[in-house]
């Protein structure tokens, strides 16, 4: 059973997806500079560096995010930035230290979420991912429970498919592995009823596989 705290830490919420089978980039939480170092050391560089706290929904808007991080002095310079941006972005915020995980190679972004309806109970989403799903909104809508059918058609229907195929050149991604990922977090969140929102944002899709990047788990 899932903790019964309003919000998950992207640290708590990847270790809860992995187990159901979910790829994702591993994340483990440092609480001080020293342990950012050292967690980077164990994990090999480059590393992202992320705000952990449940105040900060944007961690990228209030300097919370430092990417392709290639040794100690650079992890050690921005965990102290990141704690001094957020603490001045956000005075109040309760901060649970900074999460570290290894630099992905980029793939193409999507995003696949999850929200309740008070009608028709979970519904899932997905999307082109990154920031792109906030300016086009660009996303398509089933209930859970989610068939293999229903994740092909998921995908199908976004206007951003071609891209998916691999438009001028891109490196297409694997849709097999997207639709395995939807139906995975479908059957994660009939098993876990207590979720109220979920977001993988962003999944790299890669052609042989995809992964979630960031993740982020609200309960009722």
């Amino acid at each position: 059973m899932i903790k019964s705290q309003n919000l998950l830490n992207e640290v708590e919420s990847k270790e809860l997806l992995k187990k159901a089978g979910i790829p994702v980039v591993e994340a483990k939480l440092a609480q001080s500079k020293k342990e950012a170092i050292s967690i980077s050391k164990e994990m090999g560089f480059p590393v992202v560096l992320k705000i952990s706290s449940p105040d900060v929904i944007h961690k990228s808007d209030s300097g919370g995010v430092e990417l392709r991080l290639a040794n100690a002095t650079q992890v050690g310079k921005a965990y102290n930035e990141i704690i001094s941006s957020v603490k001045q972005a956000y005075p109040e915020a309760q901060i649970e230290g900074v999460s570290v995980q290894p630099m992905a190679p980029s793939g193409v972004e999507v995003i696949v979420g999850m929200s309740k309806d008070p009608q028709f109970g979970p519904v899932l989403m997905f999307g082109l991912g990154g920031i792109l799903v906030e300016v086009l909104k660009d996303v398509s809508f089933r209930i859970v429970p989610v068939t293999a059918r229903d994740a092909r058609e998921m995908i199908r229907e976004i206007k951003g498919y071609p891209i998916l195929e691999g438009y001028r050149g891109q490196k297409p991604a694997s849709i097999p592995a997207l639709e395995k990922l939807i139906v995975k977090v479908s059957q994660f969140i009939e098993k876990n009823p207590q979720i109220k929102e979920l977001d993988l944002n962003p999944i790299f899709a890669y052609p042989d596989k995809a992964i979630a990047v960031d993740a982020r788990i609200i309960l009722e």
